[in-house]
């Protein structure tokens, strides 16, 4: 049987009462269009839960990306997607899109001339029949239903409610055009956010179980995610602020932020109950590189580094500072870092950080407080802070990018270009103070006129 995208709304009709299993033997294919268009998607809705909305729902998905046609099986809460089988390697295809169970048990995503593009793996294990559980759980099962396979022992960046997740396990959100990319990673003394950029990882929160107690794996339960020892006990919970029953988990591909949600039938869509950063200027990616998350959650890049013609804050910045005797360091104080992990070195001056980051070819920038020395690979996460608390962030640049004002005259100019985002919102805000007492004055000098 052969489905054509574009009778999508055909499709959900047709399968609106479908049942929430598949037998081995079925085979359906979705045809993939000839010309590429830029944010075509076509699916074919597959099987359902029978719960009341917002239910699962299984689906083959053929998408446009990068100038190629993806080719998936997907689960939807809603209309969230909270799996995907594409979410780490994509198969791209061309003509058609194939979901095939075999007689042997195999679920397998197929293009043309048979060519397999992602599968089980379950050959020879006796399934029966494919699933999806009220959890949003997708099984393959044999005739015992004794499970076989399931997406939930392949987590991509969604946690469902009553979903399982072992140390060493986690959770990864790909930003679009980005190089970079978020997880969620559950290790023994804590959960933590990572940063990955190149060959660069950093944490920016974490969440850690009082009196140093070891985490076995964390669950999401219907208040709370719920951290377990090993001898499964609950040991802490970061609960949600509101009550209301928990659906799913999220690390946020735009952001990196981790919410819990809840379905409001108020509003009728996902509401956030809790996330782990409440502050765009937390956030790891709130601005470019070489750029400053200012005190009114604005960015404003590092002056002394912007070129006109950049469409970026790096300017001329293009790393490669293996040559000491063409690099040097500027401060900018009243600067830190939202990003943890990096390599530290303790007891040293400001001036032995500042070395320390000029003589190592891949340090980009230094975090300077109380004698602790952070070296960063990247400038990235910077945010601005209240002067006077004794961070100093240091950028490494080709010499002579301050001309020949000297250090000082650079600290003090390039911490004016980080607050003049700042001053230009309290000078609209005070513009619009004045403008309303002006008008109200105005307004009453008028009426008493009138009487």
């Amino acid at each position: 049987m052969k489905l054509y995208s574009f009778n999508f709304l055909i499709l959900l009709l047709t399968y609106g009462n479908c049942n929430s299993d598949i037998h081995i033997g079925y085979r359906v294919t979705l045809a993939v269009p000839v010309v590429y268009s830029m944010g075509f998607i076509g699916r074919a809705l597959l099987m359902e839960t029978n719960q009341i909305e917002p239910n699962f729902k299984a689906a083959l998905s053929v998408e446009a990306v990068n100038g190629k046609y993806s080719c998936s099986l997907e689960v939807f809460l809603g209309d969230v997607k909270v799996w995907n089988s594409g979410h780490y390697s994509r198969f791209y295809t061309w003509d058609e899109c194939v979901l095939e169970l075999t007689n042997d048990g195999d679920l397998r995503l197929k293009g043309p001339q048979d060519r397999v593009g992602w599968r089980t793996g379950t050959s020879g294990q006796r399934v029966e029949r494919l699933q999806i559980l009220s959890t949003g759980n997708l099984v393959l099962v044999d005739n015992m239903d004794r499970i076989k396979w399931q997406s939930f022992n392949f987590p991509t960046d969604v946690m469902l409610w009553g979903q399982r997740l072992n140390v060493a396990t986690r959770l990864t959100s790909f930003p679009s055009n980005s190089s970079s990319f978020y997880t969620l990673e559950i290790q023994h003394n804590r959960i933590a956010l990572y940063l990955h950029s190149g060959e660069w990882n950093y944490s920016y929160w974490e969440f850690k179980p009082s009196m140093n107690r070891n985490i076995t794996f964390i669950k999401l339960g219907s208040k709370g995610l719920d951290l377990f020892s090993d001898k499964y006990k609950k040991i802490a919970q970061i609960t949600s602020q509101e009550n209301q029953l928990l659906r799913f988990l999220a690390l946020g591909n735009a952001t990196g932020n981790l919410g819990l949600y809840f379905y409001s039938a108020e509003e009728r869509k996902f509401e956030a109950s809790y996330q782990a950063l409440n502050t765009t200027c937390d956030l790891p990616l709130a601005c470019k590189p070489y750029g400053i998350c200012t005190f009114s959650n604005a960015c404003s890049c590092i002056g002394l580094l912007t070129n006109a013609k950049s469409p970026n804050c790096s300017g001329a910045i293009s790393g490669g500072f293996c040559n000491i005797s063409q690099v040097e360091m500027i401060e900018l104080g009243g600067v830190s870092s939202v990003l943890q992990g990096a390599p530290k070195k303790v007891n040293v001056s400001k001036e032995d950080c500042e070395n320390l980051c000029l003589d190592d070819c891949t340090c980009a920038a230094a975090l300077y407080y109380l004698q602790e020395c952070y070296l960063y690979g990247l400038v990235m996460g910077a945010k601005q802070v209240i002067r006077g608390t004794g961070f100093t962030y240091m950028v490494k640049v080709p010499k002579g990018t301050h001309g020949s004002h000297g250090k000082s005259n650079v600290k003090k100019w390039v911490l004016v270009m980080v607050g003049v985002v700042d001053g230009l919102i309290i000078v609209l805000i005070l513009g619009g103070f004045g403008y309303y007492f002006v008008q109200k004055r105005r307004k009453n000098l008028l009426n008493t006129d009138r009487n």
